[in-house]
């Protein structure tokens, strides 16, 4: 949860975009059908610009005349065009307007009015100004400043849910590690072939405890650990990764290299540990 500096004006040289671009709906179509020649030169297709843009194809034409004699694109042949320098420095300048104008809308706008969840690290009141924190996977909020601040919009008392709003700054966190346990399936010894001083100990150390396959669940449950999560285990350990939680799946041989796969793609760091037992 980031809130920037305050956006209280666009960049140099670029225009408002309530007062140029998103007045002017011909100024809109001149853009994309701009960025739509930049990305399919010189070979134009008009047709399917029209098509994509809900006019007609003479409309389409019409629109490039104008922009060949503008300067901003240039006509290499029949049906051949190109966004010249002037074209691109202007697409440039309006992206960035709008880029500014999405970003104080998401800075500015909606965090102004959303009202975030939190749990009141201490008795708080309705206007309270609170530092914001992750702890064990939530956040909490209390009278400590810190990098992330917000403002109490109702009374609370320590331990209940707290509303906040108005966040600022950055909210330290760290995701968590997850340790892919890899045990056997019953074809080749299931939960009696798992090295279970070693499963104890790697469990022991994370926060939340999953299983993949019977197999898993029962070698935890022998070990003296009934897993915290079983079913949607993967997708559950991804999140309370993100939350900041170590965590160890105990997961299935034939379930090992796609969770693998899986990490790889939300890029969460990951330690294995081949628990099957010689």
């Amino acid at each position: 949860m980031l809130k920037g500096r305050d956006w209280c004006c666009l960049t140099l040289g670029a225009k408002d975009p309530l007062y140029s671009i998103l007045r002017s709906k011909r100024e809109v179509s001149r853009l994309q059908i701009l960025v739509e020649i930049a990305e399919h030169q010189p070979a134009v297709r008009q047709q399917e610009i029209a098509e994509k843009m809900g006019v007609t194809p003479q409309a389409i034409s019409e629109y490039i005349r104008e922009l060949v004699d503008e300067g901003m694109v240039s006509a290499i042949g029949r049906g051949n065009y190109e966004v010249t320098r002037s074209g691109i420095e202007w697409v440039l300048i309006n992206a960035e307007s709008l880029e500014s104008y999405a970003r104080h809308i998401r800075r500015d706008i909606i965090q102004q009015v959303s009202v975030w969840a939190a749990i009141a690290g201490e008795n708080l009141s309705a206007g309270d100004v609170v530092g914001v924190y992750m702890k064990d996977g939530f956040l909490y909020a209390g009278k400590s400043p810190l990098a992330a601040t917000g403002t109490v919009v109702s009374d609370a008392k320590k331990g209940q849910d707290v509303g906040v709003a108005r966040l600022n700054g950055i909210i330290e966190h760290k995701e968590g590690i997850i340790h892919v346990c890899k045990v056997p399936r019953i074809q080749h010894g299931g939960s009696k072939k798992v090295k279970r001083a070693e499963l104890l100990a790697i469990t022991g150390a994370a926060g939340m405890v999953a299983a993949v396959g019977l197999e898993a669940y029962i070698a935890l449950e022998a070990a003296g650990r009934k897993p915290d999560m079983f079913f949607g285990a993967r997708e559950g350990v991804i999140e309370a990764a993100f939350h900041g939680i170590d965590c160890a799946i105990v997961i299935v041989d034939e379930e090992f290299t796609d969770f693998l796969k899986r990490l790889e793609s939300v890029e969460l760091a990951y330690v294995i540990h081949d628990l099957i037992a010689p």
